[in-house]
């Protein structure tokens, strides 16, 4: 997770890449003010039922085609999420989450690199 407004990472849990985005967050038991809005990508489909105040991209299926106005949703969504995507690739770039072996303190030091 990241603050929009500041690019600090509020909290971090990662995996090996084989574990669904979602089930990782449940697992990290990572609690979030009801007042905080929380802007995610598809991988989350289910979080509105755990934390009512967020946002989620619409998926089309064959049946239910996504219309304009969900499209230029989904578009406003991504806009706001690029925030973070940029975090994330900034700590992949530097292998700042990418070795196994590393040891930080994630509440200090993750903190102080952005």
């Amino acid at each position: 997770m990241v603050d929009k407004k500041t690019r600090q990472v509020i909290c971090t849990d990662f995996s090996n890449g084989k574990k669904h985005d979602f089930r990782l967050f449940k697992k990290s038991k990572i609690l979030i003010h009801p007042k905080v809005k929380v802007i995610t990508d598809t991988g989350y489909q289910g979080i509105q039922k755990i934390h009512n105040n967020s946002e989620l991209p619409k998926k089309k299926s064959k049946k239910n085609p996504l219309t304009k106005n969900d499209k230029k949703n989904n578009h406003r969504l991504a806009g706001a999420r690029v925030v973070n995507e940029n975090v994330i690739g900034m700590l992949k770039r530097f292998k700042i989450i990418a070795d196994k072996n590393i040891e930080i303190d994630v509440k200090d030091s993750l903190l102080d690199l952005i």
